[in-house]
């Protein structure tokens, strides 16, 4: 691959702190109540759903564009979630895309699917974890 561009970030745990190497990110992180945490900060969930749901979201409007259809108006929400599998913990993820009645049926199913198989995250979890697709 020759990268375009290569974001570095440091971390020191779920319950410290997460700063980008330009200062963009600098962010308080800690473990949610649910595994046992206060809160009090984001958690390495809640940044991968947010970088998934905006990588989809770019990567559909580049896939449109092919299509020639309009996304002008479409919302994608990522939902990851975090559990105990057969070697200690993996992860999965819900995409939750929020079309217009515009796109409803077949063209919107085949946007999304064409989306899901451009889109770098969805390539990065391809064959990793469990991603699905819910059109809506």
């Amino acid at each position: 691959m020759n990268a375009l561009y290569t974001a570095v970030a440091t971390a020191n745990g779920r319950e410290g702190r997460a700063v980008s190497s330009d200062g963009q990110i600098d962010l308080a992180l800690a473990m949610p109540p649910a595994l046992g945490g206060n809160g009090q900060g984001t958690n390495p969930e809640q940044l991968f759903a947010a970088g998934y749901a905006a990588c989809f979201a770019s990567a559909m409007g580049a896939v449109a564009r092919e299509m020639k259809v309009d996304v002008s108006d479409v919302s994608v929400t990522a939902e990851v979630s975090i559990g105990k599998d057969d070697t200690g913990f993996g992860l999965a993820v819900v995409m939750r895309v929020e079309l217009p009645d515009a796109l409803a049926g077949e063209t919107g199913q085949q946007l999304v699917e064409a989306t899901h198989a451009y889109c770098p995250y969805s390539k990065a979890t391809r064959g990793n974890i469990e991603v699905e697709l819910v059109v809506e």
